[in-house]
């Protein structure tokens, strides 16, 4: 999955089993604001906190796309607020959706993101 997403031209970002994020392909990094190779992979802890409010403020992200995925092993999309790298706010629009491989076994879950019109 991460040599397909490395092809595309969407955002795209895949995370493991435990929540960790584990790449985020360059169409991605234009709107993290950050290049994938200067961050590394990411515990679940530490980029969690990017899902804030409308007016930046942290917020719970039990219900954002790529969350609810890791909990419930269903696809999901929904539109977010977050903070990227850089601190800059943007609103995105998600659809989250877990790997599964031919066994069932859970190989972690993919995020192709866009930014979207501000509600």
């Amino acid at each position: 999955m991460r040599q397909l997403a490395s092809y595309l031209a969407m955002p795209v970002f895949l995370v493991d089993t435990k929540g960790t994020l584990v790449y985020f392909n360059l169409a991605a990094e234009q709107i993290l604001g950050q290049r994938f190779d200067e961050t590394g992979e990411l515990t679940w802890d530490d980029w969690r906190r990017s899902v804030v409010d409308r007016e930046g403020k942290a917020t719970p992200v039990d219900d954002a796309p790529t969350s609810w995925v890791i909990r419930n092993r269903r696809p999901m999309q929904g539109n977010i607020w977050i903070r990227n790298f850089a601190g800059v706010h943007r609103y995105i629009s998600v659809t989250a959706f877990p790997l599964v491989d031919q066994a069932g076994v859970d190989l972690g879950s993919v995020a192709i993101f866009w930014e979207a019109e501000e509600p």
